[in-house]
């Protein structure tokens, strides 16, 4: 496996949050001397996604590893065939195919099913009152209730754009599945992960005990293992 140790280190945000969400995980990466940089996609559609965070690719002197968590999988899954990009992270992350989109993997509800309120002028968001519960039942409650109240529109059709060249086919790409999702569930991630490991070696994704938001939980101490 190449070593990735002098790359960039590209973070990039899911659906109803902002990149302010990745501060711990850059507060310990760069104090451990890697470089990193945060895109801040406006979440819209995928194709704008996609271009904020080529923009941030196209920035760097460095080869980059890219970092999606939650919808953010699906941007770096489509942005990661940039020839600057050397490995792609994905925690508790969508990992499309070609053809699919974040509609196909979530077809079948999972249970419990996410709160996500009727759209609204084709924007989504997430329930208020369930958005503990949901999305950060293991953050800080004070915490968990600025998310809540400082959410991110998601537009619908974001949701529906398929991927048409999904990079970790063709890169080295790490999955870190989180045991007590209750977004995307378990079994729908290790299904992600175990395909999105082609070609390298199959190996178990990291697991920590932790909810949809391992970067803010208290108890994520597990480090993702390559595939």
């Amino acid at each position: 496996m190449e070593n990735h140790s002098t790359a960039t280190i590209v973070l990039v945000h899911g659906a109803c949050v902002d990149g302010s969400g990745w501060q711990a995980v850059y507060n310990l990466l760069t104090t451990n001397g890697h470089r990193v940089r945060v895109v801040q996609n406006p979440t819209l559609t995928l194709r704008g996604d996609v271009a904020a965070t080529k923009l941030v690719i196209d920035g760097q002197s460095r080869p980059v590893v890219l970092v999606g968590h939650s919808y953010g999988g699906a941007v770096i899954t489509e942005a990661g065939t940039d020839a600057n990009v050397s490995a792609l992270v994905y925690i508790a992350a969508f990992a499309p195919d070609k053809g699919e989109s974040v509609n196909t993997l979530i077809a079948k509800p999972p249970d419990p099913v996410p709160p996500l309120l009727p759209p609204r002028d084709g924007f989504l968001f997430l329930d208020r009152e369930q958005f503990a519960a949901s999305f950060a039942p293991d953050v800080r409650p004070e915490q968990a209730a600025f998310m809540a109240d400082s959410q991110v529109p998601w537009g619908v059709g974001a949701l529906g754009e398929p991927v048409t060249d999904p990079a970790w086919r063709h890169k080295p790409s790490w999955y870190l599945l989180t045991t007590e999702d209750r977004m995307i569930p378990p079994h729908v991630q290790r299904a992600m992960s175990e395909r999105a490991g082609q070609p390298w070696p199959k190996s178990q994704p990291a697991t920590p005990s932790s909810s949809r938001s391992p970067r803010l939980s208290p108890r994520w101490s597990a480090k993702p293992r390559p595939r």
